[in-house]
């Protein structure tokens, strides 16, 4: 079996890494990993792929930096190409990326198998450019691995056949057990003199640009009564200047951190805010509350559990969760055990 694996940010990287190494373990299973260069990271380095111990691209097609239209179109041109040249038995597509679409329209379009890892998730919120891109990509799939019962559900509800849909868990499950292992201690901390601190991440766009909602999430993370970490997006960074927004004394910014450094942090800390879907699932692994800044949320389960808290870009609401998060006495696995992967693999040699 030949399986073409499409890629365009780190994230979808350290994802797939969980399935990459159940397929080398695999006997007759080839994989082709396409990487479109949708985000360009300087994080993705020969470094990043050594550390990690991730496959490196077969492909990398280099495109990205423009509009959601003309990225997406360029990449599906692309992406056809290489599946011509390629004749792969399936092509596996991750999450909600530009990538993630392109492939899925080239591979439905070449009638090759498609298969949708991350599937059935939902903000509600359709001007999110990710939510057009996970109900299009879901719609187009032939076999679609939610990570949760929630995904499992709406798929069901949006008319998606059972026969389709296999829960298996979250391989973002998987990457966090496997790359604990290897966690880095920050180096900040001991710079810093930190003992306990606040974690927190800000990159969405509906709250870098929009100098009002960015201004209330930094008044509130400044009432902080512990220090602050904050790893910069240069998004943020570029905003905050832009706006002249003031930092509290307790805001410690640091250049971003690559994951392995990352992972460390959150495990260690107190409390994580984030913006971010990928950590706030990673603040559940390692069982710290989290406080999402934003006004939904894709992980509902997660709201469910008591364990993560939406509060907008609300100054108020923020500074009282920060001080006084009520965490649950409850913890269940809501993402598997941590074995989503190998299900994958032996689904599909039984369905491709």
């Amino acid at each position: 079996m030949k399986i073409l694996t499409v890629l365009g940010a780190r994230p979808q990287f350290i994802k797939a890494s969980s399935v990459s190494r159940v397929l080398l373990k695999s006997n007759n299973i080839n994989e082709i990993i396409v990487h479109t260069g949708q985000h360009f990271d300087q994080n993705m380095s020969e470094i990043f792929f050594e550390e990690l111990n991730i496959a490196k691209p077969d492909y990398n097609l280099g495109i990205g930096g423009s509009s959601h239209g003309e990225m997406t179109g360029r990449q599906l041109e692309a992406l056809e190409n290489v599946m011509v040249d390629e004749q792969p038995d399936c092509v596996i597509v991750y999450g909600d990326t530009n990538s993630t679409l392109a492939g899925a329209i080239a591979a439905a379009k070449l009638n090759i198998t498609l298969v949708h890892i991350e599937a059935g998730l939902r903000s509600q919120n359709r001007k999110m450019p990710e939510e057009i891109n996970r109900i299009l990509t879901d719609h187009a799939s032939d076999i679609l691995f939610t990570p949760t019962d929630s995904g499992a559900e709406n798929l069901i509800n949006e008319g998606i056949t059972n026969d389709k849909i296999f829960n298996v868990g979250d391989v973002m499950y998987d990457a966090s057990i496997f790359f604990s292992k290897k966690a880095v201690k920050s180096k900040i901390i001991d710079d810093l003199n930190i003992d306990h601190f606040v974690l927190a991440t800000i990159h969405r766009a509906e709250n870098t640009d929009n100098p009002e909602r960015l201004e209330k999430i930094f008044k509130g993370l400044s009432k902080s009564t512990i220090p602050v970490i904050l790893p910069l997006h240069p998004r943020t960074k570029s905003c905050l200047e832009e706006f002249n927004i003031k930092l509290g004394e307790n805001i410690n910014l640091i250049e971003p951190v690559g994951y392995l450094e990352m992972i460390w942090l959150e495990s260690n800390c107190q409390i994580i805010c984030t913006d971010s879907g990928g950590v706030q699932k990673e603040a559940y692994f390692f069982k710290k509350p989290c406080i999402t800044m934003r006004d939904e949320t894709e992980w509902i389960e997660l709201v469910d559990s008591g364990w993560n808290t939406l509060v907008g870009a609300s100054e108020q609401k923020i500074s009282s969760k920060v001080n006084n998060f009520d965490v649950p006495k409850e913890y269940r696995a809501l993402y598997g055990e941590g074995n989503a992967a190998n299900m994958i693999i032996d689904i599909l040699k039984k369905n491709v």
